[in-house]
Order: structure tokens, then sequence, then C-alpha cells
């Protein structure tokens, strides 16, 4: 199993944070937005990681901007966050 912690990269993330603040105005994505502070202040906590996996799961339709002004977060929430999954795999 990789490290979650390993794609952490604090740079993206604070540009992240600064792109989806200044394009999406949706009230949706302040938890969302909290949560990526919070990883920046300690990119090694994976809890925060399974938090925003799945507040990205419930932004509905605010998924698009996140991907689209924030898209160096794409492996923070990509849906097999620990590795484990093997390819061609459905139920592993």
């Amino acid at each position: 199993m990789k490290n979650i912690t390993d794609n952490v990269d604090v740079a993206g993330i604070e540009e992240a944070i600064h792109m989806l603040n200044t394009n999406v105005k949706e009230e949706g994505i302040k938890p969302f937005i909290s949560i990526l502070e919070a990883i920046k202040q300690e990119p090694e906590n994976e809890s925060l990681l399974v938090q925003l996996y799945d507040s990205f799961q419930n932004l509905g339709i605010t998924q698009g901007a996140v991907l689209t002004y924030a898209p160096s977060i794409y492996d923070l929430i990509v849906d097999d966050p620990f590795g484990d999954k093997k390819p061609g795999s459905e139920n592993n």
C-alpha cells in the first residue's frame, strides 16, 4: 500500500485554495476549502485526506469547478486514495 500523504503538494494546495476562492462562489465549496486549509497545515494527516475525498463526493455539480480551477488536487481525491485496488478489479 502506498503512503497517501506522498501525493500532498503544499504549494499546489495553496494555489488550489486561491483559485477556488477566486473563481467558485458556490457556498457549498467552503467546507471543501476548509479541509484543504487543514491539509496545508498538516499534510501528513491521512484522516484529512479521507475527509477531503468525502467532501468532494458531496459537492455534486461543483466537482467540475474544483477539477477545472484546482486540477493539482486530483491525486488527493481519486476513487482509490490508498492504492489498494488492483487494475481491472472492480471489487478490490
